[in-house]
């Protein structure tokens, strides 16, 4: 199908562009970007007069809950919501059941994405069978399945000489490794510790679970010269050693949880299961760096960390209730929340730049090469690239109303009732490779 969408403010974090214009599609490949030939003739012209036509979302964290966890999420539903929530690629984690540890299962995952035609999918292997944390898996089978990386998901690998040969091997390949730094006893609480956990008698989990264990990355990343990647970064004393660590040179990239940059510990309130997270919400000061660190590149993209759970699994007591949220469909309001992009109708330059590079061009060079071609046109507007675009309405104001969201698990920290947040960027079409993968109801 050619499409042609007209009269848009196309957006590219990657190129600076910024500009009211038109942009052409065809054959699964974006033609032309701001004057299109007048002999191109489109199946379908879409008028985007006062909306932003963006590059796809790339997000590095997504649970799709498939295979072995059917009823908290399905690949249709996960990626449905994926495409409503305008993002047009996923990472997803390997702590299924069985894990991603064969490259069968990493194979039908993605044939069955390809053909649902909603999302694209980057599978991670996991880094040992079973994420037991004891031997490692055939990393080269699973690249050639086509992993993008190997992770623990939310598991940490006890024993470290394990962790340094995995480090190791991945370095002789030129892969990445995929962590959350948390420490395997110190990590084991309901809540970050401090005065809300022990006022509320929660286990604590210490800011030292996080930076013990990114000790022990960074240096094992220094001594093997693997590429880490760390997942869901949660506290200042972790932001601030990845930034020395990068300030070394090492090659080290790190994100944040949508949930992790907006709320603090103050919002669990009086032990609202919906805030039940991992990693666990942590104070102001917390919050504070994690979003200056987003800001300034320490923190080189922001995720959704979406955990569908189901209603059994959530509606317990704090405590016993499974950690995880819905985000796929929040990702970009956040994003603009944060970056200051949603205070106006007509969002500044400047700051609308800031958050979609955050959701787009960031994710993108942390992928880098190991998702092949794409790494040059993927979360970008780029002539010939790939047509993977968002439009999207900056002036629309929502509310998460949970059983509004498409996404299986209805649970978020997010809901109106216990934020008071009101949304802007409303996700009128999305597009992947040229196709309608989302189109809002009254678009």
């Amino acid at each position: 199908m050619k499409i042609l969408i007209k009269n848009g403010r196309l957006v590219d974090p990657a190129s600076g562009l910024d500009q009211v214009g038109d942009l052409a599609i065809a054959a699964g490949r974006i033609t032309a970007i701001g004057q299109v030939n007048a002999d191109f003739a489109p199946d379908r012209t879409i008028d985007a007069s006062g909306l932003i036509v963006a590059p796809g979302l790339v997000d590095l964290a997504a649970r799709l809950r498939e295979p072995g966890y059917e009823h908290e999420g399905m690949l249709e539903s996960e990626l449905a919501a994926a495409a409503a929530g305008g993002v047009t690629s996923v990472v997803c984690l390997p702590d299924t059941d069985p894990a991603l540890d064969e490259p069968g299962l990493v194979e039908m995952l993605k044939l069955r994405a390809r053909k649902l035609s909603r999302c694209r999918l980057f599978p991670l292997g996991a880094l040992t069978r079973g994420l037991k944390g004891e031997n490692l898996t055939e990393m080269a089978e699973l690249h050639e399945a086509g992993c993008v990386g190997y992770s623990q998901a939310e598991v940490p690998i006890q024993n470290t000489q394990v962790l340094q040969r995995a480090l190791q091997y991945a370095a002789t390949f030129g892969y990445t490794v995929w962590l959350r730094p948390n420490d395997a006893w110190l990590g084991k609480g309901v809540a970050a510790s401090g005065p809300v956990a022990t006022r509320l008698g929660l286990s604590g989990v210490p800011v030292a679970a996080e930076t013990i264990a990114l000790h022990t990355i960074i240096e094992l990343a220094r001594s093997t010269g693997a590429r880490v990647h760390l997942c869901r970064l949660s506290s200042a004393a972790g932001v601030e050693l990845v930034r020395q660590a990068k300030a070394q040179g090492l090659p080290i990239t790190a994100d944040v949880s949508i949930n992790s940059l907006m709320l603090t510990d103050l919002d669990i309130g009086y032990f609202n299961p919906a805030m039940r997270v991992s990693p666990p919400l942590r104070q102001g000061r917390d919050r504070d760096a994690l979003r200056a660190a987003l800001a300034d590149g320490t923190l080189d993209a922001l995720v959704s960390d979406h955990t569908p759970v189901s209603e059994d699994e959530k509606t317990l007591p704090f405590g016993e209730a499974e950690p995880g949220a819905t985000g796929l469909e929040l990702l970009l309001s956040l994003a603009l929340k944060w970056a200051g992009a949603d205070e106006h109708d007509t969002p500044d330059p400047e700051r609308l730049r800031r958050a979609l590079a955050a959701v787009t061009l960031g994710p993108v060079k942390v992928l880098g090469e190991a998702i092949g071609s794409l790494s040059s046109s993927a979360g970008r507007l780029v002539a010939g690239g790939v047509a993977d675009v968002v439009v999207f309405d900056p002036a629309a104001r929502w509310t998460v109303q949970p059983d509004a969201l498409v996404s299986q698990g209805k649970h978020t920290p997010f809901a109106f009732k216990d934020t008071g947040f009101q949304m802007a960027g409303r996700v009128c079409l999305t597009l992947v490779a040229g196709q309608v993968a989302h189109e809002a109801a009254d678009a």
